[in-house]
């Protein structure tokens, strides 16, 4: 199990709640014993393969926010690459799934999962994809790229429906399951649903279904979660499932 982090992922890039102070900290302070590496921001070519050239541009008038939001794409890219050989969390921000190819909006500029998952297929690595999505928001972003793709499946958790999660892999066909690992549903976050215990079961069931039915590959990137105080724990029992 690999976590792909980068130290500028550290950085206050804006004001807003995934980019704020001590954040990545709860995080990175619970996953010390892992083995971490580091990516290389993606390239223009990458952020095209989802996103319009308008809406690269956009991001890249913003040189703070774009030198973070590359590395971010780079960390899912990364990832999905790790995935091939062993699972992988890539602790990243700013959030994805919320950037659709022309816009964003929810603290999101370019769609990392959805970036990460168009190189797999446009490379020939796989052949279709399955997207779980436990963020407590809906990813218009990551559901509006593969809108018309029926190379891959997107599926957002309802409510406290963990057992969903699993009812979906299972009747879907795919070589790789990626996840929007947003932790904002939790009891003490924004949500006010899960338990810890519950993403623990949420990255069990992901590695179950990816070992019976993909070879075991699977990757997750962290999308929200905001409560500092418990976000680091909660990220650690997704992980600890998921390995």
């Amino acid at each position: 199990m690999k976590i792909v982090f980068h130290p500028k992922f550290y950085t206050v890039y804006t004001s807003d709640p995934a980019a704020e102070s001590g954040r990545m900290e709860s995080i990175v302070e619970e996953l010390r014993d892992f083995e971490f590496v580091e990516p290389e921001s993606a390239t223009k070519e990458d952020i095209l393969l989802v996103h319009t050239s308008e809406h690269y541009a956009y991001v890249r008038s913003e040189p703070e926010v774009y030198e973070v939001a590359v590395l971010a794409a780079g960390g899912a890219i990364k990832a999905s690459q790790i995935a091939f050989t062993e699972p992988a969390f890539a602790a990243i921000r700013p959030p994805g799934h919320h950037a659709s190819p022309d816009s964003s909006w929810g603290f999101c500029y370019f769609n990392n999962i959805a970036i990460a998952v168009k190189k797999l297929l446009n490379t020939g690595k796989i052949r279709r994809a399955a997207i779980v999505d436990f963020d407590l928001h809906f990813g218009d972003g990551t559901a509006n790229t593969f809108a018309n793709d029926e190379r891959v499946k997107y599926f957002h958790m309802q409510g406290g429906d963990v057992a969903g999660i699993d009812d979906f892999l299972r009747k879907e066909e795919y070589d790789i399951i990626a996840v929007s690992a947003g932790f904002d549903r939790h009891k003490d976050d924004w949500g006010g649903i899960l338990e810890t215990e519950d993403y623990r079961e949420i990255g069990k069931i992901v590695r179950e279904n990816a070992e019976n039915k993909c070879e075991g590959r699977r990757f997750a990137v962290l999308e929200g979660g905001y409560n500092h105080s418990v976000l680091g724990k909660n990220v650690r029992a997704f992980v600890e499932g998921l390995k």
